[in-house]
């Protein structure tokens, strides 16, 4: 130990390490995490007074709100419509209940800010409330150097307790108990509306391929679809075929919609499976590859800018503007750091990453049309480090309510600063680049790092806190998951209602619980729970970190 407590940087990766093997260990469903590991582990070392300079964690948390902030913006921003108020019902239900089942919990056994800043962190399963806690008690006038320490290390005590308890309730509820209460299948339901919207299938795992690709191309010899023209062929097929190549004597064509097929011509068709192989039944004999017509398809990721296309679905977007998406195919949507699923009442929101999949000349076409291409510009320093600038002096901002000093602190400045940077960069995406695996590898990061310096700076008071709340600290974690969730899922079901599978999805989100999310789509073996969780998500990523600041400003008064 003395190694560790003559060299911090050695002490911090040790943490991270060991905490992400110990996160990795799995009972049953559930798995701790990286970061619920690294916070034991570094509790565990603490104890033995090793520790970092707190400079280092107030750096790296602010590098992680802000990237947090900077992620979420566009979809933060393009919920704000009443389909995502509609979903922010249960974001403000989570908000309210947690809020005053904590208050009532420090009230109701005399606990002091720190503990019950904790329990409210901790039972959430939000580490970002962790940092504006404990910003916010740093703040508070009246409380010794000595006072202010100890309240920050009860923080991460009481959050470490009900953080496991938390997320070992909130998987169990979404992925066992709330099915069976509503009476479904998980997969099921998915499965069955999946197909309402219109969906192919369940989806794949990172490391699969489908043995049966969506989008294929064919060859075929023209024998009985002749006399027709290139427009009108693709035009009755609804978007679903296009016809990519033509070749005529030997000598290939350009393709245009006036272009009209002979008896004889060797077409390239390319679109959806069912599609092309219902065209080859009209056009003639499938051909082996003909030279000179097996071009390539581009794959584009492209960022979803235009303002006319937000809000509409897949189906919608589709039908909007032929000359623009004729010949084209989407194939994926990755929302903040989620993938949802290319189903035809999927909505597109500004910010979102689709995948495009035609030809070059088409692709290149339709990107310029609905957004950006995605480019894996170097990350614009002087952009980020602005926005974390004015995130530190939002922080700074007070407002005396009665006899409340309520004020964000720099973790809710950053976050609120990196929401309208993210927004920002997502109407104007030709600056202030910050690569999205750069943004999300930061984020991660900073967090890790930030809860690791906690952890070792409260591991010699967390003994003491834990004797003295043994029974209380577990069933505040299981309760402040119990009561929100179970009111979500009643109000979700009877006055909003939202389908099963996507309000298991919603609960999930509502609580920022990434394992539960994972739980719920293994058990559904679809991705449909996504459609309800990337709303909520974004919503309570925003909404729950602003409660540390508000706990300790009502109990500190």
């Amino acid at each position: 130990m003395n190694l560790l407590k003559e060299n911090p940087v050695l002490a911090l990766f040790a943490c991270l390490g060991l905490g992400y093997l110990v996160g990795k260990l799995r009972v049953g469903r559930i798995t701790l995490g990286g970061i619920c590991g690294t916070l034991i582990v570094s509790m565990l070392i603490g104890t033995q007074h090793v520790s970092v300079n707190s400079d280092v964690k107030n750096v790296a948390f602010a590098l992680f709100i802000f990237s947090l902030g900077y992620i979420a913006g566009p979809q933060f921003v393009a919920n704000l419509n009443a389909k995502g108020l509609r979903f922010g019902v249960l974001c403000l239900i989570e908000v309210a209940l947690v809020l005053g089942l904590a208050y009532g919990f420090a009230k109701g056994f005399n606990l002091d800010v720190g503990t019950a800043s904790g329990i409210l962190a901790g039972a959430a399963t939000e580490s970002a409330v962790v940092g504006t806690a404990q910003d916010a008690i740093g703040k508070l006038s009246g409380l010794t150097h000595d006072q202010v320490v100890e309240a920050q290390n009860h923080v991460a005590t009481a959050y470490s307790v009900c953080y496991l308890f938390g997320l070992i309730s909130i998987v169990l509820l979404t992925s066992q108990v709330f099915p069976m209460l509503l009476r479904i299948n998980l997969a099921d339901a998915s499965r069955a509306l999946w197909e309402k919207m219109r969906g192919a299938d369940a989806g794949l795992a990172a490391d699969e391929e489908a043995a049966l690709p969506a989008l294929v191309g064919r060859t075929y010899l023209v024998s009985q679809g002749e006399g027709s023209t290139v427009g009108e062929f693709e035009g009755v097929r609804a978007d679903l075929v296009t016809i990519e190549g033509v070749q005529r004597a030997g000598r290939v064509l350009t393709v245009e919609p006036r272009l009209r097929l002979r008896r004889g011509d060797q077409v390239l068709v390319v679109g959806r499976r069912a599609a092309v192989l219902d065209a080859g039944h009209e056009l003639g004999p499938e051909t082996p590859g003909v030279p000179g017509l097996d071009s390539p398809l581009a794959v584009r990721q492209v960022v979803v800018t235009n303002k006319t296309v937000a809000g509409n679905s897949l189906d919608q977007v589709r039908g909007m503007d032929g000359q623009y998406t004729g010949g084209v195919y989407l194939t994926d949507i990755q929302r903040v750091d989620h993938h949802l699923p290319a189903l035809g009442e999927t909505e597109l929101h500004q910010g979102d990453t689709i995948t495009v999949v035609g030809a070059r000349s088409r692709v290149e076409k339709f990107a310029s049309w609905i957004g950006a291409t995605v480019k894996s510009d170097a990350t614009d320093y002087i952009y980020i480090s602005l926005g974390i600038c004015i995130g530190v002096l939002i922080g700074m901002i007070t407002v005396h309510a009665g006899g409340a000093a309520l004020a964000l602190g720099t973790g809710g400045g950053c976050l609120v600063s990196g929401l309208f940077f993210g927004w920002l960069r997502a109407q104007h995406p030709t600056f202030g680049a910050y690569p999205p695996v750069a943004a999300q590898t930061m984020k991660d990061l900073g967090l890790s790092i930030f809860i690791a310096v906690t952890g070792l700076a409260a591991g010699p008071d967390a003994g003491a806190l834990l004797r003295k709340y043994p029974v209380l600290l577990p069933s505040a974690g299981i309760l402040m998951v119990l009561v929100p969730a179970f009111v979500s899922l009643f109000v979700g079901r009877k006055l909003l209602k939202i389908d099963p599978p996507v309000l298991i999805g919603a609960i999930a989100g509502q609580q920022c619980s990434t394992p539960a999310i994972t739980s719920i789509t293994n058990v559904a073996q679809s991705s449909v729970p996504m459609l309800g969780y990337t709303i909520t998500y974004t919503l309570s990523n925003f909404l729950l970190p602003l409660t540390g600041p508000i706990l300790v400003g009502v109990l500190g008064s």
